[in-house]
């Protein structure tokens, strides 16, 4: 770590005050080595009311006014999926540390352009993986790091979801062609695996997906896809996001189960262990300005809601880890487990490959010529 007097003050720019860069903001104001904090949004009254929130420093509904100020050495870019691009660029020619909201981009190109711009920079910038800083996933990766299950051969990974979070997703945008559910979301799934299986490398894929219910929004309702690693270990990885709105999750439930030649370790995260049945209806886990659900959900999985969960007037959770073990990173040099930039843009081609295999109903061989997306 750096030493105390080799402490430089954190000055945040957040780009993007939706959901979790409001989230993420108001975790800075209470960080102690964050000195200044400016916020951005095109939405001006929501820039406006994150700001008050996170006692900011600065608001502007204009990114590049925001990242050019001499104040600014670290950004969060927290913007809609297909908006990432041009802040990211603009942040890494400033030379800022970056935290950026998975996935890199949304095409495979502009992924591309986007890594190599950090790689050549040499900027360090993470990708916001939140379940890599919960603690039974940290408790797998010890387990498996250590060897206490031998080598891996074979992984199952399940990931169900409330369809709210396409609905919500779907209608902010119409660019919704790379919208699909192991993009958007299964991109958690992904991550955790390839993060469990560190080391392992992908080199054959089959997936297929199925539309029936999200079809005309322009998305599918899932997709399943099998990987064969390098070494022979086969995985299997699925998505379904379009469960009734009223399913009890409020975002997320995931299953994975991990088989090697000394033992196994099953993870059960459907949140399960925690029900509520209330007359009363329950928040949408993911319910950005403007969005209102359909029905009502009065029964709940509680602790299902990514971030972390609303106790004596603060989140608490994963997402607070997260962003704090950043700011320490900045502020203190602290090693933390982190997606890098380079597992944000492998963990894309691998979520467009599932689809790409989907739609023309055949086996790949990986790596991918990423030519291959364009055409």
């Amino acid at each position: 770590m750096n030493a105390k007097k080799d402490r430089k003050e954190i000055g945040l720019a957040v780009v993007g005050s939706g959901t979790i860069g409001k989230i993420r903001a108001v975790f800075a104001r209470d960080y102690p080595g964050v000195g200044w904090i400016g916020v951005c949004d095109i939405n001006e009254s929501l820039a406006k009311k994150v700001a008050e929130e996170a006692q900011a420093d600065f608001w502007t509904t204009d990114y590049k006014e925001l990242l050019k100020r001499s104040e600014v050495n670290a950004t969060i870019i927290s913007t809609d999926e297909n908006n990432h691009v041009g802040p990211i660029l603009a942040a890494v020619e400033r030379g800022h540390r970056l935290f950026i909201e998975k996935p890199l981009a949304t095409s495979v190109q502009d992924s591309r352009m986007v890594y190599d711009a950090i790689r050549k920079s040499g900027v360090d910038a993470v990708i916001g993986y939140t379940n890599r800083f919960r603690r039974r996933f940290l408790a797998i990766k010890e387990k498996l790091r250590t060897g206490e299950i031998g080598d891996v051969t074979t992984v199952t990974t399940r990931a169900f979801m409330n369809r709210m979070v396409p609905l919500a997703t779907l209608r902010r945008t119409n660019e919704r062609i790379n919208l699909q559910p192991m993009v958007v979301s299964g991109t958690h799934s992904l991550d955790m695996s390839m993060w469990l299986m560190e080391g392992k490398e992908p080199v054959e894929l089959y997936a297929r997906s199925i539309d029936k219910v999200l079809g005309p929004l322009g998305t599918k309702d899932a997709t399943f896809g099998i990987f064969t690693m390098s070494d022979g270990t086969i995985w299997s990885m699925n998505i379904s996001w379009a469960l009734p709105i009223v399913w009890p999750g409020a975002v997320y439930g995931l299953e994975i189960g991990i088989v090697g030649t000394k033992g196994v370790i099953t993870v059960d995260d459907t949140h399960r262990d925690l029900v509520l049945a209330s007359e009363k209806p329950q928040w949408a886990g993911y319910r950005p300005e403007g969005y209102h659900p359909e029905y009502e959900r009065h029964v709940e999985f509680l602790t299902s809601y990514p971030p972390g969960d609303i106790a004596f007037g603060q989140l608490w959770g994963p997402m607070r880890e997260e962003t704090n073990a950043w700011f320490s990173r900045i502020y203190m040099g602290m090693e933390t487990p982190h997606a890098t930039a380079w597992d944000g843009h492998r963990n894309l081609v691998l979520t467009m490959a599932m689809g790409l295999s989907a739609e023309r109903g055949i086996p790949l061989k990986l790596p991918l010529d990423e030519e291959e997306f364009t055409r």
